[in-house]
């Protein structure tokens, strides 16, 4: 964790909600979401980026966005899968900010207002975690939980920090730390820890706050455990590779 130089504006931010088949639960994800970034008096644009749906989710996404001003919907180009998806719509979102979503509602909604507060201290990333005092996880299958405590205790080792949830996609970054993290590599889910590794090797100043996480309601889930293993560690050792041997050729240059 770092601490940044001065506050500063978080400006507009973007909800970012990658979206593949998800119909059942868009409509009351989008609704939370805007109903608590209105009631805080952020500006923000909800981008779902649609990601070769078979569904109904784009002409929900379209008739949610004909009724809210700040919803629009954007379909992913390239081949599938959540990184694909989400490097799609870092590709074209308008927002001076980002904070990635899913789209099952399985994040609360008032913990982006957390993150957006922390951005206007200064931060140039928020990152949650669910296993902190103050957070609560419910829902959670056990085969994943353990999955994910010795993932994270691993990078937490390896790089040296005290950070414990890398693989949480919810987190929140400014424009500048995304085009900092650039080629982005991963076109899968190992792109949860792409972004924030990249960040912190690259010397963006971050924080941490306790987030909530529910589970899914509706709908199946996307992550497959046995297909990912070796891209994350591909990940993890790039990012290694990175801190150790670079010698800074990648350091974020300027004050936070």
């Amino acid at each position: 964790m770092t601490v940044p130089t001065t506050a500063r504006s978080a400006g507009l931010l973007t909800v970012l909600i990658p979206a593949h088949n998800e119909g059942s639960s868009i409509v009351p994800t989008i609704h939370a979401i805007d109903g608590v970034l209105q009631g805080a008096n952020i500006p923000h644009e909800i981008l779902v980026s649609l990601d070769h749906c078979t569904d109904d989710t784009e002409t929900i996404v379209a008739t949610l966005a004909a009724q809210l001003p700040s919803v629009r919907g954007s379909v992913n180009p390239g081949p599938g899968g959540y990184g694909f998806a989400v490097r799609h719509g870092l590709d074209v979102y308008r927002g001076d900010a980002v904070v990635v979503v899913m789209a099952d509602a399985s994040d609360d909604p008032r913990d982006i207002v957390t993150y957006y507060r922390e951005l206007e201290k200064g931060y140039d990333c928020a990152f949650g975690s669910r296993f902190v005092p103050g957070a609560a996880v419910r829902n959670y299958p056990w085969s994943k939980l353990v999955l994910n405590r010795f993932a994270n205790g691993v990078v937490r080792l390896l790089f040296r920090e005290h950070y414990n949830d890398f693989t949480n996609a919810f987190k929140a970054y400014r424009r500048e730390v995304i085009d900092g993290c650039r080629p982005l590599l991963s076109n899968h889910f190992n792109l949860t820890i792409e972004l924030p590794l990249k960040a912190i090797v690259r010397g963006y100043s971050w924080t941490v706050v306790p987030t909530n996480w529910y589970g899914r309601e509706a709908g199946e889930s996307k992550f497959l455990i046995k297909e990912m293993g070796s891209r994350y560690v591909y990940i993890i050792l790039y990012a290694l590779i990175e801190k150790y041997f670079s010698r800074g050729d990648y350091r974020r240059t300027g004050p936070s």
